[in-house]
């Protein structure tokens, strides 16, 4: 489970009143290297991810969004090297994104990982490294799973079986990828204001990010406030919230935000589609967005959200519209990967 937006059902779309030059290097205040729109390429099929994230990169893409866990690094390899070669991009033109998985938490599993994505990726350093969960799995060995999922078996059919590794010593870990130069930058994800402001206490490089959750349904107003003032970026997965999360089970399709009443009349006033203003919500509250999708024209319809200017009064009404509904949540669906009469089996992993 990560982060995405989808491509199922429609998403209503009437013609810009006024269309000015897209800016696709919007640049984060926190973090001025990074573009506030990318593109995330959870649930991205390896099959068409390379054709995708190319794509992404013709329509002005700078912001790439990866992850061991997602299974299609390989793929945006071979994009990356086909951009390169075709002359749309060079390497020092792109943020790129990856995260460690929770099986490669302990230290001297943290450097091997990280050179895996490397590798996968064809390159010689990320921009931004994170650690995808503050959850601590058993190590799963490369030639026996990659990537190893949430279960010590291959898709997902064992059972989660927890590893005893403090977060300091993955931090430290990461703070030597940084030394290295194998991450430009590293961050956190999916981190509580308690875990952040802990990590904050030992750390010799701060976290540059947090990779949280954040759609119209799950604002997280507090949480966002206290990395923004401790000088990190947030950046905001699923920012559309529910779809992605119906074909899984982690989420209903009357909880689609793009179908709430509120957002389609602020869309309808400014002459965009829903879905671009929920990412100019989120561009207007300092938030990075990487939106996920196969479809050019869907691609570019997200990266022009930074076109969309949203008054005080339509923020706040956006604002109302918080329901605190979680739809990422360890607490919930690790209770089927739980072994029978385990911690994992009757509460799930709750980390927030």
């Amino acid at each position: 489970v990560g982060k995405a937006t989808t491509d199922s059902g429609p998403r209503s779309r009437p013609a810009m009143a006024s269309m000015v030059t897209v800016q696709p290097m919007m640049r984060m205040k926190q973090l001025p290297g990074m573009p506030a729109i990318g593109l995330g390429v959870w649930k991205a099929p390896a099959d068409v991810t390379e054709q995708v994230v190319y794509d992404a990169l013709t329509i002005g893409y700078r912001h790439l969004d990866c992850a061991c866990d997602y299974g299609n690094e390989q793929a945006v390899g071979a994009a990356l090297r086909r951009a390169f070669a075709d002359g749309l991009c060079k390497r020092e033109d792109l943020w790129i994104t990856s995260k460690l998985w929770n099986t490669y938490h302990k230290y001297e599993h943290v450097q091997p990982a990280c050179q895996k994505t490397l590798d996968d990726l064809g390159l010689d350093y990320l921009d931004l490294y994170l650690i995808h969960f503050p959850i601590s799995l058993e190590y799963v060995p490369f030639d026996t799973c990659y990537p190893p999922e949430w279960t010590d078996k291959p898709g997902n059919s064992g059972y989660m079986r927890l590893a005893d590794v403090p977060y300091q010593e993955t931090w430290r870990a990461m703070e030597e990828l940084h030394a290295l130069g194998k991450a430009k930058h590293i961050g956190v994800s999916n981190v509580s204001a308690q875990l952040f402001m802990d990590v904050c206490k030992y750390a010799k490089v701060r976290p540059a990010c947090n990779q949280i959750e954040n759609h119209l349904y799950l604002q997280q107003p507090k949480l966002v406030e206290l990395c923004q003032e401790m000088g990190a970026a947030v950046v905001a997965y699923s920012p559309l919230g529910a779809v992605s999360y119906v074909g899984i089970g982690l989420g209903d399709a009357s909880e689609n935000v793009l179908q709430d009443p509120a957002l389609t009349k602020v869309a309808a006033v400014k002459g965009c589609s829903p879905a671009q203003v929920c990412l100019a919500f989120q561009l207007q509250r300092g938030l990075a967005v990487i939106p996920k999708s196969v479809k050019p024209e869907r691609l570019r319809e997200n990266l022009e959200s930074a076109n969309v200017s949203l008054s005080e009064a339509e923020m706040g009404a956006l604002a109302a519209l918080e329901r605190h509904r979680r739809f990422n949540d360890p607490g919930v669906f690790a209770k089927g990967w739980g072994e029978p009469g385990s911690m994992i089996a009757k509460i799930g992993y709750p980390i927030h």
